[in-house]
C-alpha cells in the first residue's frame, strides 16, 4: 500500500492552481472537468510520478468550518518537505507569501507556516 493522492481543500480552484504552480512551484498533473469543479492535481517537479496533491473544492458544508477552526488555532492543513526552510521561506516571502510562523528550529526539524491564499495554513519542514 502507498499514498497516491492527498488533498487540500481550496476556496477557489483557479486561484489555488496559480498559487500552487506559479508561487510554490508545483506542476499541474491532472485537470479534468467534473461538472462545476475540476479534478485538479499538482505534483513536485522533482517527482512527477509521485504523490499528487488534489486541489479539492471546499464546497462541502463541513469543509469551511473545519478550515476556519484549523486556521484559528494556527494548525497547518498539511506539510511539504523542503531542503532548507530558511531559504525557501525567503524565496516565498519575495513572492508575496505571508508567513504565520517564521522558520523555527524545533530540534530535529526546522519548520515554518504560511497562508496559501485559499483558506489554509501550510507548513514547510526540513529534517536536520
Amino acid at each position: 500500500m502507498r499514498i497516491n493522492i492527498t488533498s487540500v481543500f481550496v476556496d477557489d480552484q483557479a486561484k489555488a492552481e496559480a498559487f500552487y504552480t506559479d508561487v510554490l512551484g508545483f506542476v499541474k498533473k491532472n485537470d479534468i472537468p467534473t461538472g462545476a469543479a475540476r479534478w485538479l492535481t499538482v505534483v513536485s517537479p522533482a517527482d512527477p510520478d509521485g504523490v499528487e496533491l488534489l486541489l479539492e473544492p471546499d464546497g462541502h458544508p463541513a469543509a469551511g468550518p473545519f478550515k476556519k477552526a484549523l486556521v484559528a488555532d494556527g494548525i497547518p492543513f498539511t506539510q511539504f518537505a523542503v531542503e532548507d526552510v530558511h531559504t525557501e521561506a525567503e524565496r516565498l516571502k519575495a513572492a508575496g507569501v505571508v508567513f504565520t510562523q517564521e522558520p523555527t528550529d524545533l530540534g530535529p526539524v526546522v519548520t515554518a507556516v504560511f497562508d496559501d491564499t485559499c483558506g489554509n495554513l501550510i507548513q514547510i519542514a526540513a529534517m536536520k
